[in-house]
């Protein structure tokens, strides 16, 4: 009994998680809150990706494809080129023998994903679109069981759950605030585009993680620019000619698409390095605090009403975020069958 008070006056306090228990002070390391702040970062890169669509938007300019085919094509000139460079089976041609297929509904469901969730806002409200798009997250979690092995312990389901209430006071917040923004000419067809697109990011990132933890992150990005900038071009000629077209050129309105093409580049340069010390789960997480980097911007660039509510909301989704990465999720690897657990950010 006095070992144990001893234990509690020196801080080593237990979380039980499953069948296991981990020291608090092993827990949150400087590897946690580098993933927090990494994730953060991540958050940042889509706040100037939304920030510069909606100065892009009131200038009269709705190309979302054609910016995608610039995040894209510049992908393609990067690391596809390097894939290029590479020599023996790891060369660009090698990988497009063997798995080709695999790579292109990779990318035909990140360029689609990218699409529906824009289109979606001339047919829903915002506030449907941010409580509809966290549905990426359980089709994520389900994906990963089956396809990546990956299994949770209820701490996880917990952090989730923290994550979306963080949500619902963001969502509340904007309710109050009349930020209701959007279209309701089409309601059941906006929500049913942002499901979709819930769906095809969660396809595109599991891809994105096998192959970042299996094979690198070079051959993901090369393939994903390769494959991503064939079928938005395909989808940019067949959809914006006349929008592209009928853009004014100045150079307001190219810094703007610089801004965007370059945060949109190290958001899909980073994300990989996330995602290969946590998981796509955990990143897409971090990510939900986005929304309210963009709230924060807007409060002095569109001059949106401000409410504490989003403060709450930052400081209950990152509370989920640090659960869900406190404790490891394991791996159930045919493998592991004699019962070693494995951290699912080794694989």
């Amino acid at each position: 009994m006095d070992g144990h008070e001893e234990e509690r006056l020196c801080g080593k306090w237990r979380v039980a998680c499953g069948l296991y228990s981990y020291n608090l002070r092993d827990v949150f390391t400087w590897r946690l809150l580098k993933t927090i702040v990494m994730g953060q970062v991540l958050s940042l890169l889509i706040c100037g990706t939304a920030v510069s669509c909606q100065y892009l938007a009131d200038a009269g300019v709705e190309t979302p494809m054609l910016q995608s085919f610039l995040n894209y094509a510049l992908l393609l000139l990067v690391y596809t080129t390097i894939l290029s460079a590479r020599k023996g089976e790891r060369n660009i041609l090698q990988i497009l023998k063997t798995k080709w297929w695999k790579y292109l509904v990779m990318g035909l469901a990140d360029v689609e994903a990218n699409y529906a969730v824009v289109k979606a806002y001339q047919f829903t409200t915002l506030t449907s679109i941010q409580l509809l798009d966290c549905f990426v997250i359980p089709v994520l979690m389900v994906l990963s069981w089956f396809f990546l092995k990956t299994r949770y312990r209820l701490v996880h389901f917990v952090a989730v759950m923290v994550c979306l209430f963080g949500v619902g006071a963001m969502v509340g917040a904007d309710i109050l605030a009349g930020r209701n923004q959007g279209s309701t000419s089409d309601v059941v067809l906006g929500d049913g585009l942002v499901l979709l697109s819930a769906v095809l990011y969660a396809v595109s990132n599991v891809c994105q993680e096998y192959t970042v933890k299996n094979l690198s992150r070079v051959e993901f990005l090369g393939m994903m620019g390769l494959f991503g900038t064939l079928i938005s071009g395909v989808q940019l000629a067949v959809l914006e000619t006349r929008a592209v077209a009928a853009i004014k050129w100045d150079f307001h309105i190219a810094m703007l698409f610089a801004l965007y093409v370059l945060c949109m580049y190290g958001l899909y340069s980073f994300m990989p390095v996330v995602v290969r010390m946590t998981s796509a789960t955990a990143v897409n997480l971090s990510l939900l605090t986005a929304d309210l980097f963009s709230l924060f911007c807007g409060l002095f660039l569109f001059h949106y009403t401000f409410s504490t509510l989003y403060i709450i909301s930052f400081v209950v989704i990152t509370l989920g975020f640090v659960m869900f990465n406190a404790v490891p999720t394991y791996s159930a690897l045919p493998e592991n069958v004699e019962g070693k657990c494995v951290n699912s950010s080794d694989i």
